[in-house]
């Protein structure tokens, strides 16, 4: 028979209890705890990269470039403090107003053709029943080219000797125009241009939107007589007015840098009436050399924009709230 000392020896230690009512801690519960802390390393670690891309790539210039526009920089000697001098220069510079007017005016009339020409288009492909693959593709080839090919081949379009347009007027009989070579048509040639070139993604965008809206509401539209605009008014404006609203903002924000096409094609003229603002910042950093303009330049269009989107933010959160 065994004593109490022997058997309390060979019996297994009990478990301690843990702090707190915590269970132990187990080998298993270990291997666990190593393994998730191993995951939160990687994604930390895969986070910290990123942050450092956008830090050098894209925060840093923008803190580069607003200290820029407060000096006098050419990259070739040292660069000296002068305060809002440049942004002085830009005011007393004429080009510097019609600039910005010009942009305004690329504006207004990209959205009058690049806004509403994409939606209507989508709706036109919506309403398609066969070979909706093939119109969508040829929607979105002219995306696919580079911006710079774009524009050589439209200037090709436009010339006023052996262009396409000339060429295929001459043949009907009709008189060619001076499409980039007269003050009045040069900014509205561009916009066509832009708009070829960049209806495809926002067309694609608003193919989307479309077929998120029930078929049930056309379907209650249409046993109420609805045609297509009264549809289009009350089912498709108000279902896709989200979209809508944050693409109009990206087109806005988008057009008032619009530089390639300006720069390829006419230079800036004739008559300096297609002068944007990108093109004088363009011409201030690589032609005069004066890379604080430049900076000033961009500066002042960075706050623009950015008090547009915030005005324009607060507006629809405004009409969305009443």
């Amino acid at each position: 028979m065994s004593s109490p000392r022997s058997s309390s020896v060979l019996a297994w230690p009990a478990a301690k209890p843990s702090r707190a009512g915590r269970p132990a801690a187990t080998p298993a519960n270990r291997t666990k705890l190593r393994r998730k802390l191993k995951e939160n390393l990687t994604a930390y670690g895969l986070l910290c990269a990123a942050l450092v891309v956008f830090a050098l790539f894209s925060w840093y210039p923008i803190v580069r470039g607003v200290l820029l526009s407060f000096q006098q920089v050419d990259f070739v000697n040292a660069p000296t403090w002068v305060g809002f001098d440049n942004f002085a220069k830009l005011f007393d510079d004429p080009l510097f107003g019609v600039a910005w007017r010009n942009t305004l005016l690329f504006t207004g009339l990209a959205l009058v053709f690049g806004f509403a020409v994409p939606f209507f288009t989508a709706v036109l492909l919506n309403e398609l029943r066969h070979a909706k693959a093939f119109f969508r593709l040829a929607v979105y080839l002219p995306v696919m080219l580079p911006p710079v090919v774009t524009a050589l081949m439209w200037k090709w379009f436009y010339d006023p000797g052996p262009g396409l347009f000339n060429s295929a007027l001459g043949a009907v009989g009709l008189p060619g125009g001076q499409w980039l070579d007269s003050s009045t048509t040069a900014m509205l040639s561009l916009v066509f241009v832009s708009t070829w070139a960049n209806m495809g993604s926002t067309t694609l965008i608003y193919l989307a939107a479309l077929g998120t809206i029930p078929g049930e509401l056309y379907e209650a539209a249409e046993l109420d007589g609805a045609g297509l605009w009264k549809r289009l008014r009350h089912v498709t404006f108000p279902q896709t007015r989200f979209v809508l609203l944050v693409l109009l903002l990206l087109q806005i924000v988008a057009t008032m840098q619009v530089f390639t096409e300006p720069y390829v094609m006419t230079g800036g003229g004739p008559d300096d009436s297609t002068v944007t603002v990108l093109l004088l910042l363009y011409r201030y950093a690589f032609v005069y050399n004066d890379f604080g303009a430049a900076s000033a330049m961009s500066l002042l269009l960075f706050v623009a924009l950015g008090v547009f989107s915030a005005w324009y933010v607060r507006l629809t959160r405004k009409a969305d709230q009443s």
